[in-house]
């Protein structure tokens, strides 16, 4: 089986766009560089990752 990886609609296209792609891996989630997609992945949990997206969303990591 193919793993699908996803990059945001909102990042754009080309090599100007900075941005991760996530895959669906069996109850986890993969993270890969969108232009190195090559290299090897991060795998997080699910929890692990919406913690993380959370944080982001309220700014709790941003440098102060």
């Amino acid at each position: 089986m193919t793993t699908l990886w996803r990059k945001s609609s909102y990042s754009g296209s080309g090599n100007a766009s900075d941005c991760v792609e996530l895959a669906s891996l069996d109850g986890s989630v993969g993270i890969r560089d969108s232009k190195n997609p090559q290299i090897t992945h991060i795998t997080v949990g699910r929890e692990g990752l919406a913690n993380l997206l959370d944080q982001i969303k309220d700014g709790s990591l941003d440098p102060h």
